[in-house]
């Protein structure tokens, strides 16, 4: 069992500017600055083990051939991703030639055209609107389906290699990780069949995107690897302040990147499905940041009291509200650990969010929630199907998800989840960021799941997820 710590950091944040040498990553410019970043819900911030936020290591520099560095994509202003309004303003500043925008994956399609600023608005339209990359993956050769037909928006029809869209996933908060990559192509196992060190995944992810993302002419050397991992691992990015309940670190409150960099994790240390090395049982109480704020003193101002009461209690229903999970492919149709199937397993928002105070699966565990369903896709996404070898069977999606790396039936539409700490500065949510707000993601939990959550329930559960 290996756990994670680390010393009490030192706050420090980058620049927000927004100019263009900045968001290409320009590490003269992107200088340390102790100013949180503004979000939609307060601020947040990045702290870092080290006690600093050094710009000039192998994150921020060309290591490829298309102008692309880690930052390009990875911004500290956007909580270590990229947001469309930020994208949109790259893409203003620059007419659409910020290093972001390269066709090999930022636009739609390859062949788009980008000859002039009204095509480049097109071709890299899903990177404006959603924050999405293209990712072209080819099904193994032994795949149990084929690919029946590709209806795309933007063209790129080839049933060989799919064009699929995700979000790109924070490089920050790295220890906690269980599962690299929304389809876990980036998580290995060694010979034995046990799960490598989190760090060997992200080394090889390095060298993954430095090749494809940057289009680099060869692998970049150990040492930019281990600086770029170094870096990347060392960082821990949370909410700092809520518009309306004021700093999130008060009045007993544990909110905040420093508190997040001392939390403790390993893998498995709150499995649900029995994975916990300690052999302690699952807990549902995953969040206990703000239990003291179910009570706040009564001399805080009523906005500001009813706020925090909000908060707490919006964490009281993650930690508690009952859900009858159902049709969860990775859940309902494998067997558990008393070696049945279950149609319905009694869970909580923490059954798939488990890691205390952190929130994503302490183990990998890509599962389907249906957000890839067809019945789900909307204009700008793409329509696949595939037919299953053995059996005829057609399912059609919007991304096949995991099945694309193992090539099996069952993992087609699963995903991982993401951790969800300074999810409030992120939107828009899912992989393919078909939920534009928190509310809307917790609208989708409550329809899928028929939670019957009244309004304040909802408004609570929001106002709790910005805080983190």
């Amino acid at each position: 069992m290996k756990t994670w710590t680390c010393a009490a950091a030192v706050l420090v944040v980058l620049s927000g500017a927004t100019s263009a040498a900045d968001n290409a990553g320009d590490a003269s410019r992107f200088l340390p600055n102790a100013r949180p970043f503004p979000d939609p819900h307060g601020s947040f911030a990045t702290v870092s083990a080290t006690g600093s936020i050094p710009t000039t290591g192998a994150f921020f520099q060309d290591l490829g051939s298309n102008g692309r560095r880690c930052v390009t994509c990875h911004q500290a202003s956007d909580a270590w991703t990229v947001i469309p309004e930020h994208v949109q303003q790259r893409f203003n500043q620059t007419e659409g030639r910020d290093p972001i925008f390269r066709s090999n994956d930022g636009a739609n399609c390859p062949t788009a055209d980008v000859s002039t600023l009204p095509a480049r608005r097109r071709a890299y339209s899903l990177l404006l609107s959603k924050g999405l990359i293209r990712v072209g993956l080819t099904p193994p050769s032994n795949a149990e389906f084929s690919v029946i037909s590709v209806d795309n928006p933007h063209g790129c029809t080839d049933t060989s290699e799919l064009s699929v869209y995700r979000r790109v996933l924070p490089t920050t908060n790295l220890p906690f990780l269980s599962t690299v990559m929304w389809d876990a192509r980036e998580t290995f196992k060694d010979s034995q069949g046990k799960f490598i060190p989190v760090l060997d995944d992200l080394a090889h992810q390095v060298v993954s995107a430095t090749l494809g993302h940057a289009q680099a002419a060869q692998s970049p050397t150990q040492a930019q690897v281990n600086d770029i991992v170094a870096f990347e691992i060392q960082l821990f990015t949370a909410q700092t302040q809520d518009q309306r309940a004021g700093p999130l670190d008060r009045a007993g409150a544990k909110g905040g990147p420093a508190t997040l960099a001392t939390q403790d994790f390993f893998l498995g240390i709150n499995d649900p499905l029995g994975g916990n090395p300690t052999g302690l049982p699952f807990s549902s109480v995953v969040f206990g940041l703000y239990t003291s704020w179910l009570a706040p003193p009564g001399h805080e101002d009523r906005d500001r009291r009813e706020a925090r009461q909000a908060i707490a209690r919006g964490e009281r229903l993650f930690n508690t509200q009952p859900i009858e999970i159902t049709g969860v492919k990775g859940l309902n149709d494998v067997p558990l650990q008393d070696g049945k199937i279950h149609p319905s397993i009694p869970g909580f928002c923490g059954t798939c969010h488990d890691s205390p105070n952190v929130g994503d699966h302490s183990v990998p565990a890509p599962l389907d929630i249906g957000i890839a369903d067809a019945s789900r896709r909307s204009a700008d996404l793409p329509l696949i199907t595939l037919m299953r070898t053995s059996t005829g069977e057609l399912i059609q999606t919007t991304d096949p998800g995991r099945a694309l790396i193992t090539g099996k039936w069952a993992d087609i539409g699963k995903f991982k989840g993401p951790i969800l700490r300074a999810v409030g500065a992120r939107a828009p949510y899912f992989h393919n960021g078909s939920a534009a707000t928190l509310l809307d993601v917790v609208t989708f939990y409550d329809t899928r799941f028929t939670l019957r959550l009244s309004d304040r329930d909802k408004s609570d559960l929001v106002a709790f997820l910005a805080t983190l």
